[in-house]
């Protein structure tokens, strides 16, 4: 892996963007970050880091303190990262969570997290896009933070952990890792190797005896419950504590013994209720034929006294069927009469409706007879019929010559309407001139006086933005001056805070101080409590102690003294922060005075009334000269519309007068032809419906007589049809049938009762005459004694039977009891076989025993991975130390017992000894924690894929070595150059200043903030 350009604004230190290209470096393949105390040398490593992992792990939690506090709202925050890996370019862009100015309204919003990863298409690349398909450029693959961490998990095989102890050697970190204790040590290799599996294994070992112990007692539990179950099947009350296989098989031999009895007794009692059975069947069904003999006697009897009544039945059936074949015809005859005397009805309403017509000597016609009675018919179609239809031939005529007239006479009621609307209209016409004309006479004058109001509005709404930019600078002025004394309150919190944060530094330095000089006070008293009898001293290394140092009061630990380092750190950003916050309000405060100038509130506030009433004055001569504009435009549209319609209205006026001239004299033309027809009427109309009604009565009179002849010739019909039927089926008149008739139902029902009459009868001689019948004794059976004894049986058979159902329940049950219990006595042996082995496996796992070195099986295969980490860092060690110095590994017991297996000792060649680590000088422990850190970096990098590390980073800690050591450290370092790599160091070290010529120089400008020098970048 490669790290080839970054670009960082608004980030750390840095206010502005700034850019590294190390691809510059190449050629020196070592280049020194150099600058003062604070600039922002760490910060490009966390910047790297960042970019990569979204997190930066000395502002772990704090993502909002990436930001530059030298930024306004409105700047950028943001990493840009190139690198290369496996022959691939890729870039990296990522911001952190931020405050920045709304796009609208006043105040700040959260800006969210985002990130892009661009990957470079070379031409050719087959994975370019369809637009650069012919060319090279970069190419996004994810566009959001949770796609860029997905892509990057696939694409950089390293995890966060393994960056920071392979590429990027931050500062107070590469050393932590040769100086850490066991449990410490192992935490930082299962992250690097990712060993939990292991660990999960040993749990799952731990679990897995524990299910088997449980197991192998609920076998027992549950062949303890079997045997009670057992017991209860015997019926027994003792239960066995502890039953063995042939106790189950000699439980179910006895119940089956006793199952086998009772199914014999229950196959004799079965028998004997079949025996009962039948017998009593037997005498219920003589019984039953008795009954039927009983029965058909009695049905006969009474059968034979109803055959007078169903002899009649017989007769009146026979008589309604011959009625039925008259009944059509007489139906008949009635209809005749009733159409017939209809007929005669409507003849003489029409006669009645004619008698007033008759006093026309033209159209009367015959009288009825004397008395009202009717005329004959031969009269009527001889007289009456002809002189009618003379009559009905004049009033057509006299109708036809009257239908012109009528519809002029209908024309009369419209054209009135007409002649009335016509007139109206004339008027409205006149006056509509009249009106037009006034209008014409008065627009100009109203004209004029809008011109005047319009011209004095427009020159008051003139002066609406000199008005407004008055108000516009008051109400600023009267903000700032409300902003300044929100911040002089601000600064007297500020002030007040930042007092309170400096006492707690101090008492945090105090504190530190204190616990360093405890520390080393009792450091002798430490390293006593490590001493064995018969084991060397780590100082000394004599085995002998006859006076171990005590302490005088509680120990102070590593632990403690990092609290408080953490503590001090803590109450320093605390007043780091207090002071940007006075500086931040003191400066807000002095722009705020600036705009508010120096007026008072009471001279602000009158300001801005006159100002406001000044713009309100002018906004409203604003809107009235928008007003009267509208209302002269409408004016001069409606001059030029009253001219050009003032010769519409006179021509339209004249037209109605020309039209109600022509309609009068329409009128008197029609008064003068419905006068000449009208007669004695009142209207031709009138004279026409009285001819109407003439001409409907003569009609009708007609209709009625011819219907009447005809209605009379039908009747004489159907009598003579009648009297022949009546003769052909023997009745000797029309009386005699309707008495015989019959409805169809109430034959039906007589039908049906002979029917079911014979139907009984021979029924009844039907079961008398049957073989089965005949010879039957006279008395009846008496069915008691058999039912008794069937009873008696069945009760015998139910209670065998019973006891045999119970009995097969029972054995059903205790073997499938005899069978679970084989299989748990089967299944006991197995389990107890494969818990013995996982608890041996288990202990041994765990570092208990029979594991004498007492390692875990995690910490056994992270020690591998130590030895093959401390190979590679003696290489480099023995070198840097001129053989001196190797580390090795310590697998040996730990004090009281504690788990082993990841110890580091480091031997002294001088002495032939191997001491702890944390003996060591301050140089000596970086050129140990150095060479580690490389050979940590060999092995994680070899198993992460085997990554080619192009570039390499170290943060401080040459400044503990001497000349001739610091000059070896380089000469290794500028051994791994070897291949291209190319490895940065941050230092204060002026002698490697002088041997590093390619620097990249960080300085702090005047305001704060700062700033890479590119003049110096390479030599």
């Amino acid at each position: 892996m490669k790290i080839k350009r970054l670009r960082i604004a608004g980030f750390g230190p840095y206010k502005n963007e700034q850019v590294i290209d190390f691809q510059r470096f190449d050629a020196d393949g070592i280049f020194l970050i150099s600058g003062k105390t604070g600039a922002g040398k760490s910060s490009i490593l966390d910047a790297v880091c960042f970019a990569l992992y979204a997190s930066v792990p000395r502002y772990e939690g704090t993502e909002s303190q990436l930001r530059s506090d030298h930024c306004d709202p409105d700047d950028l925050t943001f990493v840009e990262l190139e690198f290369g890996l496996n022959g691939q370019n890729y870039r990296i862009y990522r911001t952190p969570r931020y405050e920045k100015n709304k796009k609208r309204g006043v105040g700040t919003t959260m800006s969210q997290p985002d990130a892009r990863l661009d990957v470079f298409d070379r031409v050719g690349d087959s994975g370019a896009a369809d637009g650069a398909a012919d060319g090279a450029g970069w190419r996004s693959i994810a566009t959001r933070p949770v796609d860029v961490g997905h892509e990057l998990a696939r694409i950089l095989p390293l995890k966060q952990d393994q960056f920071l102890q392979v590429i990027l050697l931050a500062q107070n970190r590469f050393q932590r890792f040769l100086l850490a204790k066991t449990d410490d040590r192992r935490a930082v290799l299962r992250t690097l190797f990712g060993t939990a599996r292991f660990e999960r294994v040993e749990t799952d070992l731990q679990g897995r005896r524990k299910l088997l112990g449980d197991a192998l007692e609920s076998v027992r539990q549950r062949l303890a419950g079997l045997s009670g179950t057992a017991a209860r099947q015997l019926q027994r009350e003792d239960v066995p504590q502890n039953p063995d296989r042939d106790w189950f098989d000699a439980a179910r031999d006895e119940l089956g013994a006793l199952h086998r009895a009772a199914a014999v007794t229950a196959d004799r009692s079965a028998a004997a209720l079949a025996a009962a059975t039948a017998h009593h069947q037997a005498q219920g069904d003589l019984r039953k034929r008795q009954d039927r003999r009983d029965g058909a006697l009695s049905s006969l009897t009474l059968l034979h006294e109803r055959e007078p009544g169903v002899a009649s039945d017989r007769g009146a059936v026979q008589s309604a069927n011959r009625a039925a074949k008259v009944w059509p015809q007489l139906l008949a005859l009635q209809a005749a009469d009733d159409a017939r005397d209809l007929a005669l009805a409507a003849e003489r309403a029409a006669r009645q409706a004619w008698q007033p017509f008759q006093d026309d000597p033209d159209t009367a016609g015959d009288s009825p007879a004397p008395g009202g009675a009717p005329i004959p018919a031969d009269r009527v179609a001889a007289s009456t019929r002809k002189s009618l239809g003379t009559t009905i031939e004049v009033l057509l005529g006299q109708l036809g010559s009257l239908d012109d007239v009528v519809l002029a006479e209908q024309r009369l009621p419209g054209l009135d309407g007409d002649l009335a609307d016509l007139a109206a209209r004339l008027g409205r016409h006149t006056a509509a001139v009249y009106a037009t004309q006034e209008q014409l006479d008065l627009l100009p004058d109203r004209l004029d006086g809008i011109d005047r109001e319009l011209a004095a509005a427009v020159r008051t709404a003139a002066r609406e933005p000199e008005a407004r930019a008055l108000v516009q600078a008051a109400l600023a002025a009267q903000t700032a001056a409300e902003e300044v004394r929100a911040l002089d309150a601000d600064l007297a919190a500020a002030l007040v805070a930042d007092a309170a944060t400096a006492r707690e530094n101090t008492e945090a330095a105090v504190h530190y101080q204190d616990l360093g000089d405890r520390r080393l006070a009792g450091h002798a008293a430490e390293l006593a409590l490590q001493l064995v009898d018969g084991a060397p001293c780590v100082v000394c290394g004599s085995s002998v102690h006859p006076v171990p140092a005590v302490g005088d009061g509680e120990p102070v630990t590593e632990r403690d003294l990092e609290a408080a380092r953490a503590r001090m750190a803590l109450a320093q950003a605390g007043l780091d922060r207090s002071h940007a916050r006075i500086g931040s309000v003191t400066t807000a405060l002095a722009l705020a005075g600036i705009r508010a100038g120096e007026g008072s509130a009471h001279e602000l506030a009158a300001v801005i009334i006159t100002a406001e009433a000044a713009l309100a004055e002018a906004e409203a001569a604003a809107e009235r000269a928008e007003s009267l504009g509208r209302d002269k435009s409408r004016l001069r549209a409606d001059l030029e519309e009253a001219g050009r319609s003032l010769a519409d209205l006179r021509l339209a006026r004249d037209e109605a007068a020309t039209t109600l001239a022509e309609r009068r004299s329409q009128r008197l033309a029609i008064d003068e032809r419905v006068e000449a027809h009208r007669g004695d009427f009142a209207s031709v109309t009138h004279r026409a419906l009285a001819l109407r009604a003439r001409l409907d009565a003569a009609r009708t009179l007609d209709e009625a007589l011819a219907r009447s002849l005809e209605r009379d010739n039908a009747r004489k019909s159907a009598l003579n049809v009648v009297h022949a039927q009546l003769a052909q089926e023997g009745f000797t008149d029309q009386a005699a049938a309707v008495t015989a008739r019959l409805d169809e139902a109430a034959i039906a029902t007589l039908e049906a009762a002979i029917r079911r009459h014979d139907d009984e009868l021979a029924a009844s001689r039907a079961v008398l005459a049957e073989p089965e019948i005949v010879g039957l004794p006279d008395g009846r059976t008496d069915l008691e004694p058999s039912r008794i004894a069937l009873a008696a049986a069945a009760d015998a058979r139910d209670e065998a039977v019973a006891a045999r159902g119970s009995l097969d329940e029972r054995v059903a049950v205790m073997a499938g009891l005899v069978a679970d219990a084989a299989a748990h006595f089967d299944a006991g042996a197995e389990l107890l076989a494969t818990h013995t082995r996982v608890r041996e496996l288990a202990a041994a796992v765990h570092g208990d025993e029979p594991n004498t070195k007492r390692m875990r099986l995690e910490t056994y295969v992270l020690a591998a991975q130590l030895e093959e980490i401390i190979a590679a860092a003696n290489n480099r060690l023995r070198t840097m130390t001129g053989g001196r110095y190797c580390l090795e590994h310590d697998d040996s017991l730990q004090y009281r017992g504690n788990q082993s297996g990841l110890g580091l000792m480091i031997r002294d060649a001088h002495t032939g000894r191997a001491r702890p680590t944390h003996s060591l000088s301050g140089g000596e422990t970086f050129l140990a924690s150095l060479a580690l850190a490389l050979g940590l970096a060999e092995v994680v990098s070899n198993q992460a894929g085997g990554i080619a590390l192009d570039t390499l980073f170290v943060d401080e800690g040459f400044g503990s070595l001497d000349s001739a050591t610091l000059e070896t450290a380089m000469s290794t370092l500028d051994g791994l150059r070897a291949g291209g790599r190319t490895i940065g160091l941050i230092s204060h070290v002026d002698s490697m200043k002088e041997q590093i010529p390619a620097k990249l120089v960080i300085t702090v400008t005047d305001q704060g903030y700062s700033e890479i020098d590119d003049g110096l970048v390479p030599v």
